[in-house]
């Protein structure tokens, strides 16, 4: 019995989800099919079928599982130690640093091996 509630549950969300991607398209075919209104009309419809769109996801249990995971998200990032800025400008710092140390070496590894290649070729000189 629990089997076909879940299985009349499932068509009734995939049922709500197709019409919920079938009202996004309306609006942006209705968008550009009404080129000759005003625009603010225009986005005002878009808009309008875009919030009833994520009501009618949000009730599915797809749109439920996603809502308690954004939830949950804003929950850990709450608990996020952010650094100061002076730890942020100190480690851009050193970034930067590398980068460029590490750039410096490759060019130099660079300028030896075409060296050596030269010298082998003969083509340097």
């Amino acid at each position: 019995m629990a089997a076909r509630a879940e299985s009349g549950s499932s068509v009734i969300d995939t049922a709500k989800l197709v019409l919920a991607i079938g009202l996004l398209i309306a609006g942006v075919v209705g968008f550009y099919y009404f080129s000759q209104q005003l625009l603010l009309y225009r986005v005002l419809g878009v808009v309008g079928l875009s919030i009833v769109s994520i009501a009618m996801i949000l009730t599915t249990s797809l749109g439920k599982t996603f809502w308690g995971f954004v939830k949950e998200a804003r929950v850990e990032v709450r608990k996020v130690v952010w650094p100061t800025r002076q730890e942020t400008v100190q480690a851009t710092l050193i970034v930067v640093a590398l980068v460029f140390l590490v750039g410096l070496m490759l060019w130099l590894l660079d300028m030896f091996l075409f060296w050596v290649i030269s010298q082998l070729t003969g083509q340097g000189s």
